[in-house]
């Protein structure tokens, strides 16, 4: 009878922790139910980039100089560039200049060192190719012009989905008079400045208040 008993004390024992685990699993998806959705439909709707966001490199012939400067900060010595000694006006000619996005980490370290910043990131991120050897650009496909999400008319661009209105679950058709669940960095610079103005306008109106205990002596 006491082993009958232990039995039925371990079953319950396991079906309660198995109840358990599938009430925690069933909380987060209860969970995910009710947050705005993050599925961008790629390739006919995109996320604009931010502003600083690291994408395809673009390149100025002209103002190169061969300096090879992004050959010695990059961390795996990835530009090539292919110079030459011009012997009458003892200056380096470039005759070409490749890096291969197979292999780069976009660090950014070439573009912030460049002394002629003929080097720039754009927000191009769409470098996927069926031949390793098509994604060596030279210095023909990397001044190349680089492609925007807004000024392309088959995709959509969405805003960012953390900026979307309060109680909104889709991105699309955004209702302007509705207040946003996150704020924009000009709306946080605005309000700081305001905060900075209010407290100028109190210090300035607390020292043309004379003091009493002066004014009764």
């Amino acid at each position: 009878m006491l082993g009958f008993l232990e039995k039925v004390r371990d079953y319950t024992k396991e079906a309660v922790s198995a109840a358990k685990y599938l009430f925690d699993g069933l909380s987060v998806t209860f969970d995910h139910m009710r947050r705005r959705p993050v599925t961008v439909q790629y390739p006919y709707e995109k996320l604009i980039p931010s502003e600083r966001y690291r994408g395809r490199i673009h390149y100025e012939f002209d103002k190169c100089i061969a300096c090879e400067v992004c050959v010695r900060v990059c961390p795996i010595n990835l530009p090539v560039v292919d110079w030459v000694m011009n012997k009458e006006t003892k200056k380096k000619e470039l005759r070409n200049y490749s890096i291969d996005f197979g292999a780069c980490i976009f660090c950014g370290n070439c573009v912030e060192y460049c002394p002629t910043n003929c080097l720039s990131m754009t927000e191009e991120y769409e470098l996927a190719a069926f031949d390793r050897h098509s994604l060596n650009y030279d210095n023909v496909a990397l001044g190349r012009l680089p492609t925007s999400v807004t000024s392309d008319p088959s995709v959509r661009p969405l805003r960012e989905l953390a900026y979307l209105p309060e109680g909104i679950m889709d991105p699309h058709d955004l209702p302007p008079n509705q207040k946003r669940a996150g704020k924009l960095p000009t709306q946080i610079i605005k309000e700081l400045q305001e905060e900075i103005s209010q407290g100028k306008d109190t210090v300035d109106s607390t020292d043309m208040v004379p003091n009493k205990s002066n004014s009764t002596n």
